[in-house]
C-alpha cells in the first residue's frame, strides 16, 4: 500500500502544473461546449433532408472532433500535441444576397415532423457562434503557451464554419440580410479617415499629474 501511494505521488509530481486557474475553468467550458456541439450535430443528422447541408454537417463534425482530441491532449499534458491543428476549408460560394423578401413568419415547431433544414442550420449556426466566443475567452485566459496556441488557432476555423452555415442559409433565403440605402451606406463608409503623419508623442513620465 505504501509503495502504491509513493507511485501515485511520483505520478502527481511528474504531471505538469503549468495551467492557470482561469485557464483550467475556461478550458473545461470549451471542451464541454465541443461535446455539446458534437452531440447535437449527431441529433440533427437524422432530420436533415438537404444533401448539401448533410455534407456540411458531417465535414464540420469531423473537423470539430479532431480538434477536440487535440485540445484534450494538450490540456492534459501541457505539451505540444502529437497532431497539428488544421485549417477548415468551406465549400460554399462566398456570394451574399442582400435585401429582404416577404416570407412566412417564424414560429416554434409543434412536433418533430415540423423540423426543417432552415431551423437545423440555424441551430448549427448558433452553436458554432457560441463556441467561437468561448474559444476566444479561453485563449485570452490561457497561460500555457501550447494550450493558448491550440485554442487560438481554432478561432478562425470556427468563424469560417459559421460563415459557411450563414452562406448556406442566405442562399436558401433562411437568413436574409438587410442593407442601408446607397446614400446612408456612403455616409457610413466615409465617416472615418486614415491617420496621417507622425503624431507628436509626449515624453514618457513627463506628466506627473493624476489621471481620473
Amino acid at each position: 500500500m505504501q509503495q502504491q501511494n509513493q507511485q501515485i505521488n511520483m505520478n502527481q509530481q511528474n504531471m505538469p502544473m503549468n495551467h492557470g486557474g482561469h485557464e483550467v475553468f475556461d478550458l473545461q467550458e470549451v471542451l464541454s461546449g465541443m461535446i455539446s456541439v458534437l452531440d447535437q450535430y449527431i441529433m440533427f443528422r437524422q432530420y436533415v433532408k438537404d444533401p448539401e447541408l448533410l455534407d456540411m454537417l458531417d465535414r464540420q463534425y469531423q473537423f470539430i472532433s479532431n480538434h477536440y482530441n487535440i485540445t484534450v491532449e494538450c490540456f492534459k499534458t501541457g505539451r505540444k500535441p502529437a497532431q497539428e491543428t488544421s485549417t477548415y476549408m468551406m465549400k460554399q460560394d462566398r456570394q451574399v444576397t442582400y435585401g429582404i423578401k416577404a416570407a412566412q413568419p417564424k414560429k416554434p415547431c409543434q412536433s418533430l415532423s415540423e423540423v426543417k433544414d432552415a431551423g437545423l442550420s440555424g441551430h448549427m449556426l448558433g452553436l458554432i457562434k457560441s463556441q467561437t466566443t468561448m474559444l476566444t475567452m479561453a485563449a485570452l485566459e490561457s497561460t500555457n503557451p501550447v494550450v493558448r496556441r491550440v485554442v487560438a488557432d481554432q478561432i478562425p476555423n470556427y468563424i469560417e464554419m459559421a460563415y459557411e452555415i450563414f452562406l448556406y442559409q442566405n442562399k436558401h433565403e433562411y437568413y436574409q440580410v438587410p442593407q442601408l440605402s446607397p446614400e446612408d451606406m456612403q455616409k457610413a463608409t466615409a465617416s472615418f479617415a486614415p491617420a496621417n503623419g507622425n503624431p507628436q508623442m509626449p515624453n514618457a513620465g513627463s506628466n506627473q499629474g493624476t489621471l481620473h
